[in-house]
């Protein structure tokens, strides 16, 4: 599931990857802003994500695999355990909503940048 998550993340538009913590902690950003982690050498192996606080708590009632951010803002940061009780396509559409909250969060300046690299 990790190259299933990089691969989309890397497909949505300004985003980079690096490893900013070390050589273990796969950071996704947008215009430089941190919006999925992945500990490779945790496990098990997770993602975590940036989410709206009030969806945040929602998701934790209602899947096991999904935690307060690790190591994370927790009201702000959820961690999503692979091969759990999320469908895959719920934590795509996770990965979706985390980018989305960074991009709104960008300037209108770096907004409309973002909008220009992308076609």
């Amino acid at each position: 599931m990790i190259e299933e998550v990089r691969v989309h993340c890397l497909e949505k538009a300004g985003t980079t990857e690096d490893f900013p913590f070390g050589d273990d902690v796969l950071v996704f950003k947008v215009r430089g802003k941190m919006y999925a982690l992945m500990n490779l050498e945790r496990d098990p192996l997770s993602v975590n994500l940036k989410c709206d606080p009030e969806r945040a708590l929602d998701l934790r009632d209602a899947y096991e695999s999904v935690l307060p951010g690790y190591h994370m803002n927790k009201k702000h940061w959820n961690t999503v355990v692979f091969e759990g009780d999320v469908p895959d396509e719920l934590l795509m559409e996770l990965v979706d909503h985390s980018y989305d909250l960074v991009v709104r969060s960008l300037t209108r300046k770096e907004r409309k940048a973002l909008e220009e690299e992308s076609g």
